[in-house]
């Protein structure tokens, strides 16, 4: 795994990749010298924030973590694939990658909390589900789509709070 670090105004990153570059296994962004339990989002693919800068998701993925009081958050992935949109991920041969699960369930084993926000393209490959089976103990969700899927936090309000999922449960409607 390649690892590439920046600091910049007290934040500091770090992004794991695959020699090749096509997969980014893992990111982490600490804003606390001592952040005590951090926050992991398992969503479902990486698309272009990296080491130095956030996307959209990313960005209000670390907005919700400073506002529930951590000292910084993780992003895994069901899919480690970069890809800015599903239509890509889903043209990807091995869209998973061969160092995916390991880092992912890592993570989830040292989270202070574990949030899941995979949406509906989580149905892709069947890996939704199996991520799901695989997280023991607690893990959160911001609501779930119409087919259970955990909802991606690009779509959520922020005034909506995380709630321990009952795996296997229906979504509304």
């Amino acid at each position: 795994m390649i690892e590439r670090r920046h600091e910049e105004g007290g934040l500091r990153s770090r992004a794991l990749y695959s020699p090749c570059g096509r997969y980014r296994y893992g990111l982490e962004r600490l804003w606390r010298e001592a952040p005590g339990p951090l926050l992991l989002w398992v969503m479902l693919n990486p698309a272009r924030a990296d080491e130095r800068r956030n996307d959209p998701t990313i960005e209000r993925c670390q907005r919700r973590a400073l506002a529930m009081g951590f000292g910084g958050m993780r992003i895994a992935n069901i899919f480690a694939f970069r890809a800015p949109t599903p239509v890509g991920l889903r043209r990807a041969a091995d869209p998973v990658g061969p160092e995916n699960d390991a880092l992912l369930l890592r993570w989830h084993a040292e989270a202070g909390m574990t949030l899941a926000g995979w949406g509906v393209h989580g149905a892709h490959w069947g890996r939704g589900a199996e991520i799901a089976a695989r997280l023991t103990g607690e893990v959160h969700v911001l609501g779930l789509t119409r087919d259970g899927h955990p909802r991606h936090p690009l779509y959520v309000a922020y005034s909506q709070k995380p709630r321990l999922w009952q795996r296997g449960e229906p979504g509304p409607g």
